[in-house]
């Protein structure tokens, strides 16, 4: 502890107690008088080694404080005070994001999170949303699509607007003053496979090793249904009785059924059911986040194309075979594929329209045909 005794220097009013620094020598703390206000204040100048406090230093820091150019220590931390308040209170993008996450269930978290840390949190954490300008995401967007794909531009730009749109209906914010660009995204990509693609897939998952990873790809190409519904699948889901599979909190939102089809059933009905109530469970029986590796190798060995997503393009494959086969209608489609809108169904219309297409030249030839005049047969 510092001695309490004050000593004098060569400058009036200046004074010194005698402690000790932190490496453990004798070190000198300095105090000065002045007013402020018509008020007296005594307060601590700095100490020796600490701050390189010398008598002349204290002596300045005195004439300054006197005369207002300087804050008083009291001013000062009551300064700091305020501002640490304010900062606390500061919507910022990294708090609205924390809060977003708190009062949002979000599907696919971790890629968010990813998306998140990687390019929003560097430019855009520590900003409020008001201080935000066109250009800032014009940079970011020009930066990223220098190594990104533009679907991935915008699902990066898209999170950063979700955060600020919650933030605006929490009261949180007020609402940007321009509307943040998305690059331009082509992802009608509907992938399909040929008969004999087809035949090599089924036959290699019915003799993989990796039953598991092989009933889920089959399930993925006879219900349709996407990789996040697949891995939240739980048994008290299926309902055998009744002949459905239930659908919760799809893409869509809202809770969804769809028919459990007798291929679906007998693989479900196959399959091993662990001590979980998922039924691809993951770790320690807990939902499932990954499966890659094994239908990877799966899609390899099947000689399967290179760009062919094992699940989501079985799902096209799924999709692609109903509306080609002219027996499905789009809304059907829809449902079954649980989509929100029919716009997402309407990349499948196509199928559709050459299946129109078929049988309106059929008819054509039908038509010729029937007008034909018979050539009747001569016997002899």
């Amino acid at each position: 502890m510092p001695s309490k005794k004050r000593y004098k220097t060569d400058y009036p009013g200046v004074t010194y107690i005698k402690g000790i620094s932190a490496k453990g020598k004798p070190e000198k703390i300095y105090y000065i008088p002045y007013y402020r206000d018509g008020k007296r204040v005594e307060e601590k100048a700095g100490r020796q080694y600490r701050d390189d406090m010398s008598p002349a230093r204290a002596n300045a820091l005195r004439s300054r404080r006197s005369e207002g150019d300087q804050l008083s220590n009291h001013e000062r931390r009551e300064e700091e005070r305020v501002e640490k308040l304010k900062e606390a209170n500061k919507w910022t993008i990294n708090r609205l994001w924390e809060e977003y996450k708190k009062l949002n269930p979000i599907k696919g978290i971790t890629t968010d999170q990813n998306r998140y840390k990687n390019y929003l949190e560097e430019p855009f954490g520590n900003k409020e949303p008001y201080e935000l300008i066109p250009l800032d995401i014009d940079r970011l967007r020009m930066k990223l699509l220098k190594t990104k794909k533009s679907a991935t531009v915008k699902n990066i730009l898209e999170l950063l607007r979700r955060i600020i749109n919650f933030a605006v209906k929490s009261n949180l914010c007020d609402q940007l003053r321009f509307i943040i660009k998305m690059p331009t995204v082509n992802n009608i990509k509907t992938e399909d496979l040929n008969p004999s693609q087809l035949e090599k897939l089924l036959e290699v998952l019915e003799n993989d090793s990796n039953k598991f990873a092989a009933n889920l790809m089959k399930l993925a190409l006879f219900t349709g249904m996407r990789r996040g519904e697949l891995f939240s699948l739980k048994w008290d889901d299926i309902d055998f009785k009744r002949g459905f599979i239930n659908i919760r909190d799809p893409k869509g939102g809202q809770d969804q059924t769809i028919p459990l089809n007798p291929e679906s059933e007998k693989i479900l009905k196959g399959h091993e059911r662990k001590e979980s109530s998922y039924v691809f469970p993951g770790q320690k029986g807990e939902k499932r986040v990954d499966v890659r590796k094994a239908v990877n190798r799966i899609k390899a060995e099947a000689g399967l194309p290179e760009d062919f997503r094992p699940l989501h393009g079985l799902r096209h494959v799924y999709a692609s075979m109903l509306a080609s086969s002219g027996k499905v209608d789009m809304y059907t489609l829809q449902k079954l594929l649980t989509h929100k809108s029919p716009a997402m169904t309407q990349r499948y219309a196509h199928l559709q329209d050459d299946t129109l297409k078929n049988a309106a030249n059929l008819a054509g030839e039908l038509i010729v045909k029937a007008s034909k005049p018979k050539v009747k047969k001569r016997y002899k």
